[in-house]
């Protein structure tokens, strides 16, 4: 399975539109005493009678929108307070009772004709990234929200005082004890990992990068990530590390492992009291196994989210989006625990919050990415590298700060075809197929032979052969099983190695 391993773009998003402010509506007209003199014919209204500079003024009160449509003060009724002085000197002049107010012309009622009276029309979106439209659609729907429940709120008041009916409501316990979660709990669990899980920029000397995730290793503190998290950062860039807390240190690349997509940094200046994460035995993980991941996608630090194990032993080869890279090799551990570009790096923990394993690739959706940008998201089909293998890794980059890898000593297709792993004609460069003298050539394996299991597992294609090979160290012997002339065969192999990534 070729899956890509996961980014840090946020495609962009439209912004909100402010909401428009209610006109006020026309009072209606008081009724006249019986036997007095028929009301005095009413004043202009502000379009007609009111210089222009009064009129403009009208609407320079509270409620007026401005620029994008930020409200400022409780309505727009006041607008018109500037232009009621004319009308009630109408008024004394006439005699009682007054005439009903002039309809302003920016009501609903009509008017005039000012610009500034015209209908309200939503402003354009302003263009700007994601983050800022989703947070204004948030806030103005939430804004929306509170009115109009204020508003019936209000309203049902009324009416309860005038039916004499009430509502009883009940508030949940905000005591300790009813506050207080089983540490066993996914919120227990999180609480405990989050401080000893790190949000990692990395960027390369050409002012590239990306975000990722990663987890306190030990007490030095080593920091355990992935691979193509930090690479930009390996030859001259920068790389820092934040914690849960909003603190932020400087890092350095220890080692990283390509063909693992494992890497290992350390903090400048660590601070004192750090807490690894407890490391749990991912060979013995059950399909089912309740899962929670927490990294940072999409640059959201401290996300958690859970699943389960969906299957084990899921042969995957990794590499990123922009097919810049060579391919990672692994026997993941396959999670339907929504995992998204930025979660690389981070850990995947058991029901006890222990790590089983590393976030490091997802199985894309066939859209092509979010909002067809290329960005994929979560579709369920997350994969994680067993956490003894990554330990494995990760001490020999601490030890000697080149990883090491166990080879049969023969080159194969790395097509996926489901037949087995094929051994090349000719390996890279022309080189021979099978190493004279290593491993492969002292079984007897020769170009052209399909090979079909390694020890009881199935290999149906290249990829797969070397994400079981991985699983092992140096010296290890292996059963082999392949096929030549439709013959089959079975031989043991006693693994090589190979120092660094070539």
């Amino acid at each position: 399975m070729s899956t890509e391993n996961e980014g840090t773009s946020v495609p962009p998003a439209p912004s909100a539109p402010p909401v428009p402010v209610e006109s006020p509506a026309t009072p209606a007209p008081a009724p006249a005493p019986a036997g007095s003199a028929p009301p005095p014919e009413p004043a202009a209204t502000p379009a007609d009678g009111v210089p222009g500079d009064a009129a403009a003024g009208a609407h320079e009160g509270p409620g007026a929108f401005e620029g994008q449509g930020g409200h400022e003060g409780p309505g727009a009724a006041s607008g018109a307070a500037p232009g009621a002085g004319g009308t009630h000197e109408a008024a004394a002049a006439g005699g009682w009772p007054p005439p009903p107010p002039a309809v302003p012309s920016y009501a609903d009622g009509g008017g005039g004709g000012h610009t500034w009276g015209a209908s309200y029309q939503p402003p354009e979106p302003k263009p700007g990234g994601r983050r800022g439209g989703l947070l204004a659609a948030v806030i103005v729907a939430a804004l929306i929200a509170g009115g109009v429940g204020g508003g019936i709120g209000y309203w049902a008041a009324e009416r309860g005082d005038d039916s004499g009916t009430s509502s009883t409501t009940v508030a949940a316990s905000d005591s300790p004890g009813g506050l207080k979660r089983d540490p066993a709990s996914v919120a227990g669990i999180a609480a405990n990992a989050l401080p000893s899980t790190v949000t990692i920029e990395a960027q390369g000397s050409n002012g590239e990068g990306g975000t990722g995730s990663g987890f306190v290793y030990d007490t030095q503190g080593h920091i355990l990530t992935n691979n193509h998290v930090v690479a930009s950062a390996a030859d001259g860039g920068k790389l820092s590390a934040t914690f849960s807390n909003g603190k932020k240190y400087d890092a350095v690349v220890i080692g990283r492992a390509q063909g693992y997509d494992v890497a290992v940094i350390k903090l400048k200046n660590a601070p004192a009291h750090l807490k690894p994460l407890q490391l749990a035995n991912s060979d013995k993980v059950a399909v089912g196994d309740s899962t929670i991941a927490i990294g940072a996608p999409f640059g959201l630090s401290n996300t958690v989210t859970t699943g389960i194990v969906s299957a084990k032993n899921r042969p995957v080869a990794s590499s990123d989006s922009s097919g810049s890279s060579k391919a990672s090799y692994m026997n993941a551990l396959q999670t339907d625990a929504s995992i998204n570009p930025g979660n690389s790096g981070g850990p995947l923990l058991d029901a006890r919050g222990a790590v089983i394993g590393i976030n490091s690739a997802i199985q894309p959706g066939s859209s092509g990415g979010i909002g067809g940008s290329g960005q994929s998201g979560s579709v369920g089909l997350g994969f994680a590298i067993p956490i003894n293998q990554a330990k494995n890794v990760a001490n020999q980059l601490i030890k000697t700060g080149q990883p090491v890898y166990p080879v049969i000593g023969a080159s194969v297709a790395l097509d996926e075809q489901g037949n087995g792993a094929k051994i090349t004609e000719q390996g890279a460069g022309g080189s021979s197929a099978v190493t004279p003298n290593g491993p492969a050539d002292k079984a007897g394996l020769k170009p052209g032979d399909v090979i079909t299991k390694l020890d009881d597992t199935v290999i149906d294609s290249g990829p797969t052969l070397i994400g079981q090979i991985w699983t092992h160290k140096p010296g290890d012997t292996v059963k082999i099983t392949y096929k030549r002339g439709g013959s089959e065969h079975t031989v043991n192999v006693v693994l090589g190695q190979r120092k660094g990534d070539s």
